[in-house]
């Protein structure tokens, strides 16, 4: 079982956002791994674990920062890390985005068959949940998303997708692109063990150049999203503030009667 994860270098949920020329701007003092994508490592592992064999790759596309991405799921227990950067990556969307994780992908599934490569469901910085299609698409494979059940066997990949009205069971041909929920599992912690080993670990680095994707094809150019306005949110204006003497309720429902909304 040989499967590839990817994760992302995420802002801190409770950081101050702000955009940079139209991007989200990205320090390593505030940032970490996207949690989401925790999930997605947690999935990877245990299919491993239940195959008895294989390997499991993490894979992110970043500036110098991100590599504390794949530095944390080495922590987890992957068994090797990837860091894309390239200057001419910079400003992509998700469909510039999609293409350099397919190129490599790629690079990756020609030296030996991938059986899976596994998303979380959204990055926390976006919550687009495009990239999963995005990249499947690109890479010709089949596609599974918004897992929240995840088993493998005899070649076909089956996941459980839990909707507001009902249940799905959708199964694909290996291999395939899945993306999982938080539901799928409980990410595991990382040990002291696993923490001391990632510190030496290698990170592979690979540019445009390695995957053989060209730069004009990515990055600002040629993103077909672009941010045209950013600003910080207004200051709420006129809050009203209760203090509690035992009437709380009841000035909670006159309010609520007051506004319409009982």
């Amino acid at each position: 079982m040989r499967i590839l994860v990817t994760v992302k270098f995420v802002p801190d949920l409770q950081s101050q956002r702000s955009f940079t020329d139209g991007a989200v701007t990205r320090t390593g003092d505030d940032g970490t791994m996207n949690e989401l994508d925790e999930n997605a490592v947690e999935a990877a592992l245990q299919l491993k674990e239940a195959a008895g064999e294989g390997e499991v790759y993490a894979l992110t596309v970043g500036g110098d920062d991100a590599v504390a991405a794949v530095r944390k799921a080495l922590q987890l227990g992957v068994d090797h890390a990837i860091h894309v950067s390239d200057a001419g990556i910079a400003g992509s969307d998700v469909f510039g985005t999609a293409a350099v994780i397919a190129a490599a992908v790629r690079k990756v599934h020609d030296e030996a068959p991938l059986d899976l490569v596994i998303t979380g469901m959204a990055a926390l910085d976006g919550l687009t949940s495009m990239l999963p299609t995005a990249l499947a698409a690109d890479l010709g494979w089949s596609q599974l998303t918004l897992a929240s059940g995840l088993t493998v066997e005899d070649g076909t990949a089956t996941i459980v997708r839990h909707l507001p009205d009902a249940h799905e069971n959708v199964a694909a041909p290996l291999p395939a692109v899945v993306s999982v929920t938080d539901e799928a599992n409980k990410p595991r912690y990382p040990n002291f063990k696993l923490i001391m080993a990632a510190r030496s670990k290698p990170v592979a680095t690979w540019t445009l150049a390695d995957l053989g994707v060209d730069a004009s094809s990515v990055g600002a150019g040629a993103a077909r999203t672009v941010v045209v306005d950013a600003s910080p949110r207004p200051p709420r204006e006129n809050r009203v503030t209760v203090t509690d003497t035992g009437e709380g309720g009841v000035a909670l429902a006159d309010f609520l009667i007051e506004k319409g909304l009982a």
